[in-house]
């Protein structure tokens, strides 16, 4: 019967299940300490150049633009507009900005998802998981004359899958959650780089 299968089923599923929690857990740190690493670079990168653009703002002389380097996101796109500007003056200087922007953006948010999708079924897998379980223990049960113990210890057993489920998927929420922010404080450090870049384009033109 279809019944008596899928307590076959249910007799590999629980461990099954803590294996691939297992898996998930092992790719889930592997890509937060690789994201971590990443966008902390990229951060302090972009904390030095904005240190400096900041001083062009209060010199008022946005002509030291052009010093700046290219080890930093900010740094590279204020390079694309400086050679858009050199080419083809400011006519569609904030769409390279916004291009830019975009093109960049996959990279930033490389692992994001799996980590989203992690966080959001890695309790679901546990909760399966521990349904298995207590099929099995229940099934335990009733094949040894309703020893309440083996009951007992079968359902302990199958509560581990919950927990490891919600170990797995509340570090992947919570580092979701944090690179999310660093990803949209280094898109906005870029648009505002595209800003300083559009208005050394203005006064270029005027000649200021």
């Amino acid at each position: 019967m279809l019944t008596d299968k899928f307590f076959t089923i249910a007799q590999i599923g629980h461990d099954a299940t803590l294996w691939i929690l297992v898996v998930l857990s092992i790719f889930s740190l592997a890509f937060i300490i690789e994201r971590w690493l990443t966008l902390n670079k990229l951060s302090a990168q972009s904390k030095n150049i904005n240190k400096k653009i900041s001083s062009t703002l209060l010199s008022n002389n946005l002509s030291d633009i052009e010093n700046l380097n290219q080890d930093s996101l900010e740094g590279e796109a204020i390079s694309c507009g400086l050679a858009h500007i050199k080419n083809h003056g400011s006519d569609g200087l904030p769409e390279i900005f916004e291009t830019y922007s975009l093109n960049k953006k996959p990279f930033l948010e490389k692992y994001l998802n799996f980590l989203a999708t992690v966080g959001s079924n890695a309790p679901f897998i546990g909760l399966l998981g521990t349904v298995f379980g207590i099929m099995d223990a229940f099934k335990e049960m009733a094949t040894n004359q309703g020893d309440a113990s083996a009951v007992m210890i079968g359902i302990s057993k199958a509560l581990i899958a919950t927990a490891f489920g919600l170990i797995v998927a509340i570090p992947a929420v919570i580092a979701y959650n944090h690179f999310q922010r660093k990803v949209k404080t280094l898109l906005q450090s870029v648009r505002s780089a595209g800003n300083i870049c559009i208005s050394y384009s203005k006064n270029k033109s005027t000649g200021a």
